[in-house]
């Protein structure tokens, strides 16, 4: 049979104007096999929403475009005017070129998107909030700090209302001052013992220290001289707290001493309420509070009076909603009676107490062990440290709990913070053995001559009106 035989025997043309026909299914109709939301109110689910071609009125959209759908002009002839009103409605006229009058159909109920998971990940369901400010990107100053103990328990970091900022690692205490530069070594533990806490005296002439050999020692840091050794506890001091001439030690027996330094008898009452290693101490500024925090999970208020009392004394109130070890602990220095505490790997929250009402009024789950908090003193913010994963320093608006920004550098968990006297720079010590000085809030003078400067503007501006 011939070329030509053939040709005559089929419909070249039918043949050609066939589509193609293959075993592989297209893309959209794949998608359209696999997708599980069925169609409703006559639409089909796609991608995305095509609109309704119907539902527009294209004589409408022609005359529009045709006259730049404008108002005629006044030299427009009336013939063009009468005939544009008698062809359309008034709301015809004053539509736009593309109107699209058909919603798009919703989805059905329980319907869940796949890809959504790909957006949200730990912040589910949450826009990416943006920094309130700038903050610093490396720390100013960084400092080794060899033979630091990595243990959440403890408390090895301490910053004086003199510029003194001291520092335990392993078995030795050392000062540096901010002022100099320079660092000395103020003493060691006896025996095999390490140091276990440091507290500075209101004064910053004195510091406590806690050993894993259950002393409480207290010394001239001027005269490099240890004044008193106090002892009564039966395991590890792992948490100090002044309040004026009253030092309150927290120790692995579970128990809480309170010692007047000014006297032989220093030991004249024990709290008891915690059943595991007491691991935070912190009084209130006006020193009518003082609050624990324990491996138990447990944070509990004490009022003044009753740590001067007998060891019967019972707390004011307890709070229990955290999962794991309350260590961190901050008085608000502007806002009496508020507290903010934070809990371990179990928990990550940072939580926040009215200690006059005993009550829970603001929480925020950090996603991260909470090593330890401090408040600005001339900002509404709060700074926070933390373990893993991140190792991050995050500081915090309050009370609205925005996130300002977040310090990175470290490598381990961030284990403790202290601020300095002028409230500006936070020192951070991590278990990777660094000291880093981060500059976190602007000085109080710079923020008063910025009021006076506008409040003066003001009042030159009231006297010119």
């Amino acid at each position: 049979m011939s070329f030509a035989d053939i040709v005559s025997e089929y419909d070249v043309d039918a043949m050609l104007s066939r589509p193609v026909e293959s075993s592989m299914q297209a893309r959209w109709e794949r998608k359209q096999s696999k997708a599980k939301t069925p169609c409703r109110a006559g639409y089909r689910t796609y991608d995305r929403f095509i609109p309704n071609r119907d539902a527009m009125n294209t004589d409408m959209q022609m005359h529009a475009l045709s006259n730049e759908n404008s108002v005629p002009a006044e030299t427009t002839s009336e013939f063009t005017s009468s005939l544009a009103r008698s062809l359309f409605s008034c709301d015809e006229l004053n539509s736009k070129v593309l109107a699209f009058k058909n919603k798009a159909p919703k989805p059905t109920e329980g319907f869940q998107n796949k890809l959504r998971v790909l957006y949200t990940q730990n912040q589910e369901g949450s826009a990416v909030k943006r920094s309130l400010r700038q903050l610093a990107s490396a720390p100013e100053r960084i400092l080794d700090a060899p033979d630091m103990v990595d243990d959440y328990y403890l408390n090895l970091l301490s910053w004086s209302s003199t510029d003194l900022l001291a520092v335990a690692l392993g078995r030795s205490v050392y000062t540096w001052d901010a002022a100099t530069g320079s660092i000395e070594k103020l003493c060691d533990a006896r025996n095999e013992e390490t140091i276990t806490s440091v507290a500075w005296m209101k004064d910053g002439t004195h510091l406590a220290i806690g050993t894993s050999g259950a002393d409480v020692q207290m010394w001239n840091v001027e005269r490099k001289k240890q004044i008193r050794s106090m002892k009564g506890h039966a395991a590890r001091v792992g948490a100090l707290a002044w309040n004026e001439h009253v030092l309150s030690s927290g120790s692995k027996d579970c128990n809480i001493f309170q010692h007047d330094v000014r006297i032989a008898e220093h030991h004249f009452a024990t709290l008891k309420r915690h059943e595991q290693e007491v691991c935070g101490l912190a009084w209130s500024p006006d020193g009518t509070q003082l609050a624990s925090g324990s491996n138990d999970n447990v944070c509990a208020i004490w009022d003044a009076g009753a740590a001067n009392s007998f060891s019967a004394a019972a707390p004011r109130f307890t709070f229990t909603e955290s999962c794991a070890a309350v260590k961190a602990l901050a008085w608000c220095p502007w806002q009496p009676h508020l507290l903010a505490t934070g809990a371990g790997t179990a928990d990550r929250h940072i939580r926040f107490y009215n200690t006059q009402a005993g009550q829970l009024v603001n929480s925020i789950d950090t996603q991260s062990q909470v090593c330890s908090l401090q408040w600005s003193k001339d900002s509404k913010e709060i700074l926070s440290s933390h373990g893993f994963s991140q190792n991050q320093l995050t500081v915090w608006k309050y009370p609205s709990l925005v996130k300002v920004g977040e310090l990175t550098g470290h490598t381990s968990r961030v284990l403790h913070t202290a601020i300095s006297p002028d409230g500006t720079t936070v020192c951070s010590a991590a278990a990777d053995e660094t000291l880093r000085f981060w500059k976190v809030w602007e000085p109080q003078t710079k923020k008063k001559s910025k009021m006076d400067t506008s409040s003066s503007r003001s009042a030159m501006a009231l006297n010119i009106r």
